[in-house]
């Protein structure tokens, strides 16, 4: 999730569509009327999670083409936006992103643990702890925030669905990251606690990131994992297992680098 300044707004991108057709006998309805059945059919043939990834990219196509003073009021959560009446910027901002990197690293983790927890649990629950730890997160990470920061992107969510994830399956092997599902939830999570604690020792901090966001998306993901499965406690241990394990191959191979 990144945090919004004001003071350095940043350029925008700009998108294209692809016109659609086709034939049907008979009477032709009007265009509106095609593309309305064209989408119908698209959006039940494909998952929730994909229509997820599609929102996220397309809101941020759009919001990349405004100018920054309509973007800051209106597509970026913030408590200034809030307290005006701009409610509409607590789900907007779930899915507009800062820039393409932002975009593309999210939807790669979105990708991974959207898929997994949607064949888990189903489309319902998915939806549910997707929006639950966003809006969570953007409610309460303020108070750990300077005052009049703004908050976009859909991280925070992402890290609701890992920890979900993480109680649910974490043994699922992602063959994006080439690890198990569990094991990447715990290292990232553990990962965004040592950089708000050690943010001049640990490599690839970034003060634009709203990382105690992650944090507060990721305890949200337990309750639900917890809620959705009769094995919640065997998969913890099995992560903290492979945790373990990491972290003794990691070792073993940076001492016998540095010898």
């Amino acid at each position: 999730m990144h945090v919004w300044d004001s003071r350095k707004r940043k350029s925008y991108y700009t998108g294209s569509q692809t016109p659609f057709s086709d034939h049907h006998h008979g009477p032709h309805p009007p265009l509106s009327g095609l593309l309305e059945l064209y989408f119908s059919a698209l959006c039940r043939s494909l998952k929730t999670n994909s229509l997820l990834i599609i929102a996220c990219i397309a809101a941020s196509i759009w919001a990349w083409q405004q100018e920054p003073t309509f973007a800051e009021q209106n597509l970026i959560f913030s408590l200034r936006n809030f307290e005006n009446g701009r409610v509409w910027t607590l789900v907007v901002a779930l899915f507009v992103h800062a820039n393409v990197f932002h975009l593309v690293g999210n939807m790669l983790f979105l990708f991974v643990f959207g898929n997994t927890l949607e064949k888990s649990v189903g489309s319902d629950k998915l939806l549910a702890i997707f929006f639950v730890g966003g809006f969570l997160s953007f409610i309460v990470s303020p108070a750990f925030l300077p005052r009049g920061t703004g908050m976009l992107g859909a991280s925070a969510a992402i890290f609701t669905l890992a920890g979900s994830v993480m109680l649910i399956k974490p043994l699922k092997f992602s063959w994006l990251f080439l690890a198990p599902q569990g094991l990447i939830a715990i290292i990232y999570f553990i990962y965004n606690v040592v950089l708000i604690h050690q943010k001049s020792r640990i490599p690839g901090y970034d003060p634009q990131v709203a990382y105690v966001a992650h944090i507060i998306g990721f305890i949200t993901g337990i309750p639900f994992g917890i809620a959705l499965s009769n094995r919640w406690k065997q998969n913890f241990l099995i992560t903290l297992l492979l945790l373990g394990f990491y972290l003794t191959l990691v070792s073993g191979v940076a001492r016998s680098l540095f010898r």
